[in-house]
């Protein structure tokens, strides 16, 4: 397996890690005398989900982990736990999960239907977005350390083949000017710098294709070596972690479906280079 990127970011950003939780809960279930699968059956998740989770390949949610609690007994120790660690990570709290599985990700596909997917943007481009939030929240720290968060990410890209990204723009993306025109450029400019090294593949899903080839909202699909690939999937202000096969299936889909309406990436790296070329104008 290749070395991780340092991203700066602890895996396990508490006083405890999720590796810490996932020994704990595996000491407790063998404690109480019963098997993964025996244990799943019970919370109603799959008993190999149940190993992923001590092996910390997966994050429980908190509504499982109060689940686990109570069969096990263990006075709610494991959601004090896992509330700790979902709190303490520098992400909005929706998206903490993904985060720390784009960590693990062999593959990552992304479509983006209103902005640049998050491990490409450039440092300005996120102060562009989160302005508006700078002005709402009035908490400068917090404003920082989300957008320290998410420049971090992009540390990933800096491993030369791992994860393989495929992102696929709208081309809205492309034409609304987030942060005025020569920041655009500057920002599109990142990105065909990054398809000319061959570190990752754009395609643009364009406004002549049928309406019916674009989603309406932004997704992920991640893919992993010894794990269950997930769908994650987010709005303006929430996200959702998706790892039931059905689901994921469901967005594998219509991924595939909206690579095959866009441009070629030889077009589609012309198209954006090209867009960068009219904001410097």
């Amino acid at each position: 397996m290749a070395n991780k990127p340092n991203t700066g970011l602890s895996f396990a950003q508490g006083k405890v890690g999720w590796p810490f939780f996932g020994s704990e809960l595996k000491r407790r279930r063998e404690a109480a005398s019963l098997t993964q699968q025996q244990l799943g059956d019970r919370v109603y998740v799959s008993g190999a989900y149940i190993g992923l989770i001590e092996a910390a390949v997966r994050k429980p949610r908190f509504d499982l982990a109060r689940r686990i609690d109570s069969e096990l007994g263990t006075d709610g120790l494991l959601a004090r736990m896992c509330k700790e660690l979902i709190d303490s990570s520098p992400h909005a709290p929706y998206f903490a999960d993904a985060a720390a599985l784009e960590v693990e990700a062999v593959t990552i596909g992304e479509y983006a239907p209103t902005r640049i997917p998050g491990l490409l943007q450039t440092e300005e481009y996120v102060r562009a977005l989160m302005a508006p939030s700078a002005a709402l929240l009035l908490d400068s720290t917090l404003v920082e350390t989300r957008i320290r968060a998410r420049t971090d990410r992009a540390a990933l890209l800096d491993e030369p083949t791992r994860p393989v990204l495929w992102v696929v723009l709208h081309e809205t993306v492309l034409r609304v000017p987030v942060g005025g025109p020569a920041l655009m450029a500057r920002q599109l400019t990142h990105v065909t710098d990054l398809v000319r090294r061959e570190r990752i593949l754009v395609q643009v899903l364009p406004f002549s294709e049928d309406a019916h080839a674009a989603s309406g909202s932004m997704f992920v699909l991640m893919t992993f070596e010894d794990a269950p690939p997930v769908a994650y999937t987010e709005g303006q202000y929430s996200g959702q972690l998706l790892d039931t096969p059905a689901m994921v299936a469901k967005y594998q889909q219509s991924y595939d479906l909206i690579r095959a309406a866009a441009l070629s990436p030889k077009a589609s790296l012309a198209l954006v280079a090209s867009v960068a070329e009219e904001y410097r104008k």
